[in-house]
């Protein structure tokens, strides 16, 4: 296939609109001949997963952007950094390496700043008020908001990355490919989830187990789930995609009577009507929620929430379970990570100075799995997200249980590990 261009893309990519949206589209354009694309398509948005200081390779990419005055063509948010600006004490700097990553980056974040990024450091920015309509072109990378997105708002993203993702920002440009396309967006996998019970359905912490399920079923195949609530929240689906984004390579799954897509499984299968089906149970959920739970001991040292970046509702949600519960443990540290303008919102609400006063540690602009926030010899972590349990371990060196938001608040004012290992009926 030839990837043919518009006169205004061949002038961009012959350096008439400067040197930065040429190296750009050098770079969209390649992409689109590796993934087959015979065109471009404009795009409305994009979410820039690449300021995560990594290494100097990163730093030297946006710098460069920068330095041959690269400007963003379209509303472009940002994802989580490695320091939090509103709080840079949070961000250990006792190692040679923990200062050379907060300064990296610290001018990392910068450098987005300069190609005239919103600063929104989130992974998360479908929570905002700016969000992608259906059927829409998007350029976002970060696997959560690359699947939240497709699934959830019905807009349509490939899976982006580092480097693609500020080039699509610079250009306004897509590949027309992969998921951009009707044909690559159909189901091809039904996970059946009729036998759950109602009390297991209304379980928080179901849902990113079964997103965990999910992903390592469905690989990098689209899941179709059958059986769950018509009423089923975005927070409870963007736990499943953060978690089968991770434990597979998932970018959309339709919810029958829920997602946009999904108003019956005829219509979200599409032509794929002998797509095998894979019966969810109870016993299921227990196994995989086991798997992801590798403490094996029962004192906490830590809780972490909001991975993806907790929202306004689960803020409350928190509240609502710690303000009338008892003290925090001595030694035990509570954090909770958010986007900025969530935090905003929550302290509006008076939501904010309670939890602070009981002991939960707010994290802005980044996270506590890809960050050195969490206290020196913290071993064993409670959290209620699959995609934390999932990375933290390998990141951090910790253990972890994933467990309900009751389970973590009750386990912190006790500091032991307390958890049902059989939840699921």
């Amino acid at each position: 296939m030839t990837l043919t261009l518009t006169p205004e893309e061949q002038a961009m990519l012959a350096g008439e609109h400067g040197p930065a949206v040429a190296l750009s589209m050098r770079i969209v354009t390649e992409i689109g001949r590796i993934r087959g694309a015979t065109q471009l398509v404009d795009i409305d948005s994009v979410h820039i997963d690449g300021c995560i200081f990594y290494g100097q390779a990163g730093l030297d990419y946006a710098q460069k952007m920068v330095e041959l005055g690269g400007r963003v063509a379209v509303p472009t948010t940002v994802n989580v950094g490695s320091v939090d600006l509103i709080h840079p004490t949070l961000v250990l700097q006792n190692t040679d390496r923990e200062k050379w990553v907060a300064q990296g980056g610290r001018d990392l974040m910068q450098a987005y700043v300069d190609l005239g990024c919103r600063q929104t450091w989130t992974c998360a920015p479908y929570q905002m008020d700016s969000r992608p309509e259906v059927g829409r072109h998007i350029a976002w990378a970060e696997s959560n908001a690359i699947v939240f997105a497709n699934s959830v708002l019905g807009a349509r993203t490939d899976r982006y990355g580092d480097f693609v993702d500020l080039a699509a920002a610079i250009t306004g440009k897509a590949p027309a490919g992969g998921l951009h396309l009707d044909e690559h967006r159909y189901g091809d996998v039904v996970l059946d989830c009729t036998s759950l019970s109602a009390e297991t359905l209304a379980l928080d912490v179901t849902y990113p187990v079964l997103g965990y399920l999910a992903g390592a079923i469905a690989g990098v195949s689209n899941p179709v789930f059958v059986g769950l609530p018509a009423d089923v929240s975005e927070d409870d689906l963007k736990a499943i995609g953060a978690a089968a984004a991770s434990s597979g390579g998932v970018a959309l799954f339709h919810v029958v009577g829920r997602t946009p897509e999904a108003p019956t499984l005829e219509v979200a299968l599409g032509p794929n009507t002998d797509a095998p089906v894979h019966h969810i149970t109870a016993q299921r959920l227990n196994a995989a929620r086991q798997e992801l739970s590798t403490a094996r001991v029962d004192r906490l040292d830590a809780v972490s929430l909001g991975t993806p970046h907790a929202s306004v509702d689960e803020i409350e949600q928190a509240h609502d379970a710690i303000v009338d519960s008892a003290p925090l443990a001595d030694g035990v540290a509570f954090y909770i990570s958010t986007g900025r303008s969530v935090f905003a919102e929550c302290e509006r609400r008076g939501l904010i100075a309670p939890l602070e006063e009981w002991g939960v540690t707010f994290v802005l602009d980044t996270c506590t799995y890809v960050t050195s926030i969490l206290r020196p010899g913290t071993r064993a972590v409670m959290t209620n997200s699959g995609k934390w349990a999932h990375y933290a371990p390998g990141n951090l060196g910790i253990d972890v249980v994933l467990a309900t938001l009751e389970e973590c608040v009750a386990s912190a004012t006790t500091g032991r590990i307390t958890w049902n290992r059989e939840l699921f009926t």
